[in-house]
């Protein structure tokens, strides 16, 4: 009998946070897709920020709170999609050098703009190159 047994895979929920680090495993995901394409995580890069919210008050709020943050918004507050008229998408942008104190700042800043006005933030994302 081999002495070892294969554990099964646990699932991971995306959400959850990682002891080691504090940032959520959805957010370990995307850093480990940057380094696995080349990125060096110490160069600053572009980095999009994506939250949607239920109306345009609120939309408009979330941008004007993450703006007075330093974060950068694109020219306009997006447009709901007809399948999700309640959706007010908002993108915020930055140049920054993305490490785990700044993803879980980050995270922790959006979470708690959407939360307070009834919203989602549904992540970031970065390209490999600066």
């Amino acid at each position: 009998m081999w002495p070892f047994r294969r554990r099964k895979q646990e699932r991971i929920d995306p959400e959850e946070r990682s002891p080691e680090l504090g940032i959520k495993y959805k957010d370990v995901m995307v850093m480990r897709q940057l380094t696995k394409a080349g990125a060096d995580l110490e160069q600053p890069r572009h980095v999009i920020f994506h939250l949607y919210a239920p109306t345009l008050d609120a939309a408009q709020s979330i941008a004007k709170e993450a703006n007075s943050a330093g974060y950068g918004l694109r020219p306009e507050i997006g447009k709901p999609s007809p399948e999700s008229p309640d959706s007010w998408p908002v993108t915020c942008e930055a140049n920054v050098v993305i490490s785990p104190d700044f993803v879980r700042e980050t995270g922790n800043l959006f979470d708690d703009l959407a939360a307070r006005h009834h919203g989602e933030y549904d992540g970031w994302q970065a390209a490999a190159t600066p």
